[in-house]
């Protein structure tokens, strides 16, 4: 910016925006211009040079007022480049004064080059003038007001951006808050499951706690996953399934919800395997979300029907009940975020409204649709999920199922939060592991010798020596070989890429899903093993 168009710009006495420039032929022809603007409240600025009226367009202008003897060849070069790279919103009135006669080669420059250019042949009449320069002036208000709606909407972006940032951080957070104290919670009721529980009220009341205990990972999970799912960071890993096994997972998922709610849960498979290409874990959350949320809004001893077909070259699952229905207004809203059919009702209460938001973005995600239906309140609802199918049907994974017991291994828990410690630990060893603990980094550093664990599950935030160091100095010590797994409330996508990057072999988050867990060990043991009869083939 010129000396000029700072100085200007500090002069809150003058509405640059409204200002015309003027470029007139002789000093005397500016300052009749320049009168002949002010009963009109139209501000003139006089410039005596074509590099005077570039510095003062930088500062502000409605509209421009040149002679065409000033628009000779290559002379215009400067203007006719500042109006080539003007804003998009802007297209800056010029006006052109030009001579009596016939048209000229300054004339044709003008009206090639400078771009918005009204031609104004003198002698030019006063009432000409003004009508000129008041169009000149409504044009460019319109202008204005196209900018200032352009950087209210970059002004709206970046606060979204910001909100957006913020509510992530928030999330993050909220969900290690929460994933701490469910951790011991988890691990002391599977400990009370393993024990001899004689007392029938005993049995019955750890039932409602690990049933209530599973709805609040659930929420945790939902939240936290449709954060990750809306900015792109979740991934799907497709290989050719069956729906009809991942239905039936998704069945057992449900199953304590819909029996506690002594419901009537009927099943319509096909015969034959329903393949797909898919991610299990992911379709299993469909389904199961699916189940959940016709549940949740079907009254003690409703109905629940699931089925399956093929429909023309698509897997087709629906999920129908004969609960409160939805309003046919809702229909169209039903996926959106924190949306809820009826928050007045009851049953609304036990959710966030996200269920279906991650069940649309998960089918969008494997290629496919879904779609909801119901005759109105109190009419029922139906969600039908259909995916592609694929014709190597022969090829579908069945849906695993995993052995109870632990491996034989030797596993260091480590975790500043002692309740956490150690009812993961007690719950461990009665799944058969060898355990031992440690509530610092120096103290799991000691463990490596005295204990000489087969894997180590470790607590990211500790004080002092959080995980990720503990994890480089094991890394770089004579116990590289141990399995690391980082057991967090830090469940974000930024938080794996850096514990993966600190040394880490897995990620999981609290309260770890035991089985996962176990089956991360069963395959090092059996990696392990073959390892070890290589050697002794040797």
């Amino acid at each position: 910016m010129s000396e000029r168009a700072a100085v200007l710009e500090q002069d809150t006495d003058i509405d640059h925006d409204r200002r015309v420039l003027i470029l007139a032929p002789t000093k005397k022809d500016a300052i009749i211009t320049q009168a002949l603007l002010i009963p009109a409240g139209v501000p003139g600025e006089i410039c005596e040079s074509l590099s005077g009226l570039i510095a003062e367009l930088e500062v502000g202008a409605a509209a421009v007022l040149i002679a065409e003897e000033l628009v000779a060849s290559g002379g215009t070069n400067p203007l006719a480049e500042m109006i080539a790279n003007q804003p998009p919103w802007s297209d800056l009135p010029v006006l052109v004064l030009t001579r009596p006669g016939a048209d000229s080669g300054n004339v044709d420059e003008a009206l090639r080059t400078l771009g918005n250019v009204t031609l104004l042949e003198r002698p030019l009449r006063v009432a000409t003038l003004m009508s000129a320069v008041q169009t000149a002036l409504r044009a460019r208000a319109r202008q204005y007001q196209i900018r200032g709606h352009l950087e209210e909407r970059v002004n709206s972006e970046n606060a979204l951006r910001i909100a957006d940032q913020r509510k992530d951080e928030f999330l993050a957070t909220l969900g290690h808050e929460l994933r701490n104290p469910l951790a011991p919670m988890q691990a002391g009721l599977q400990l009370l499951k393993l024990g001899n529980l004689s007392d029938p009220r005993c049995v019955r009341a750890v039932e409602v706690m690990e049933r209530l205990l599973q709805h609040l990972v659930r929420l945790v999970d939902d939240l936290l996953e449709v954060s990750r799912i809306t900015r792109g960071l979740v991934e799907i890993r497709k290989e050719p399934v069956d729906v009809n096994g991942v239905l039936r997972t998704a069945i057992e998922t449900s199953r304590p919800l819909v029996d506690a709610n002594k419901q009537e849960l009927t099943i319509d498979l096909p015969p034959q395997p329903l393949c797909v290409s898919g991610d299990q874990d992911r379709l299993t959350q469909v389904f199961a979300n699916l189940l959940n949320n016709a549940s949740k809004y079907t009254e003690t001893g409703g109905h629940i029907a699931v089925s399956a077909a093929s429909v023309d070259g698509w897997a087709e699952v629906s999920v129908r009940d004969d609960g409160i229905g939805i309003p046919a207004s809702r229909l169209a809203t039903v996926f959106d975020m924190f949306t809820q059919v009826d928050r007045s009702d009851r049953r609304a209460q036990g959710g966030l409204g996200i269920g279906l938001t991650l069940v649309r973005s998960l089918v969008s995600m494997h290629g496919g649709q879904v779609e909801a239906r119901s005759d109105g309140p109190s009419m029922g609802s139906e969600f039908i999920v259909r995916l592609p199918e694929v014709a190597a049907r022969a090829e579908a994974q069945p849906y695993d199922s995993r052995t109870d017991r632990f491996p034989p291994c030797r596993i260091l828990i480590v975790d500043d939060n002692h309740d956490a410690a150690e009812t993961l630990g007690m719950l461990l060893s009665e799944l058969g592991a060898t355990i031992d603990v440690a509530h610092n980094g120096p103290d799991a550093l000691r463990a490596l010798n005295t204990f000489e664990p087969d894997a180590m599950l470790l607590d990211i935030g500790m004080p002092g020596m959080d995980g990720y160091e503990v994890s480089r100095h094991v890394r770089s010590s004579n116990h590289n070989g141990v399995l690391l797994i980082a057991l967090t409330g830090w469940g974000q996508h930024d938080d794996r890429e850096r514990s993966k990057r600190a040394g880490f072999d897995h990620h999981l988050v609290k309260p770890p899903d035991i089985d996962r867990l176990r089956s991360i060990l069963v395959a090092r043991t059996a990696s392990a093993n073959v390892a070890d009869a290589t050697k002794r083939i040797r």
